[in-house]
């Protein structure tokens, strides 16, 4: 009987190491499928749209490409509402979110972060004709317009307003206009970029709350996405040094956010 067990045992054993090193780390899963898997919600210009002939584009799109490459491998975006990209990389269905994430210390407890990359500023935004608003201190009791579980979302809170869920800038600036809700806070260059394509948009910028929000990409946290973490890293110091990072900024931005502060 005890012979038995111990075959048993060793059996049990062989069977969890094969399949241990069937699974491997992310990275090499990632690169034997020969794929990336990357979420982005693909309505949020300039960081991740369809350009004038409904091609994916904008500056996360464009820097997801480069890591692939960097990785060897060829980039699946995956286009999804924004409140299903994080739970989808926690999952496992998507390996990294190219999205303008910001980094906070509370998605820090369950994400691993690459280094940042780009640093945006915050804007709050009302309609042309609110002289209600001046700063973020007036937003209590307020109503505002921003995806849930967004970092904007979470600060207008913090300042006493009431979050109206959106699923994208379109429909958050035409809640603006139509006075359905009295602000927003979003990114600047997206608003910027808004009001280049829409110069006769009803809506202003009365405040930029902060400066250098650092915006990286969230990977699952786990012992075996640490390999694709540093080798992340790795690509995007390599883009940092040659200057292309830069570049894609100033092409999509129209400035460089990539230094900080």
């Amino acid at each position: 009987m005890k012979k038995i067990i111990a075959i048993l045992m060793l059996l049990a054993l062989a069977l969890t190491a094969a399949s241990l090193a069937e699974e491997g780390d992310l990275l090499s899963r990632i690169q034997e499928r020969g794929k990336l898997v990357i979420a982005t919600e693909g309505n949020w210009q300039p960081w991740t749209y369809h350009d004038e002939n409904d091609v994916l584009t904008g500056f996360d799109v464009e820097l997801g490409k480069l890591i692939a490459q960097g990785l060897g491998v060829e980039a699946e975006f995956q286009e999804t509402d924004w409140d299903a990209i994080l739970a989808g990389v926690d999952s496992g269905r998507f390996d990294i979110a190219c999205n303008g994430v910001g980094y906070t210390e509370e998605r820090a407890e369950k994400y691993s972060f690459s280094t940042p990359y780009l640093y945006t500023e915050i804007v709050l935004v009302v309609r042309g004709d609110n002289e209600d608003i001046h700063s973020v201190d007036d937003l209590a009791g307020r109503v505002t317009a921003n995806t849930a579980s967004s970092t904007y979302a979470s600060i207008a809170e913090g300042y006493g307003a009431t979050v109206t869920p959106v699923n994208t800038l379109l429909e958050t600036i035409m809640l603006v206009e139509q006075g359905r809700v009295e602000a927003t806070l979003n990114a600047k260059g997206s608003i910027d970029d808004y009001l280049t394509e829409h110069p006769d948009a009803n809506i202003k910028i009365v405040e930029t709350l902060k400066q250098g929000e650092p915006v990286a990409y969230p990977v699952r946290k786990g012992e075996d996405t640490a390999t694709l973490v540093a080798a992340i890293d790795d690509i995007l110091e390599a883009a940092r040094e040659d200057g292309t990072l830069a570049g894609l900024s100033e092409a999509f931005f129209g400035v460089d956010l990539t230094q900080g502060e």
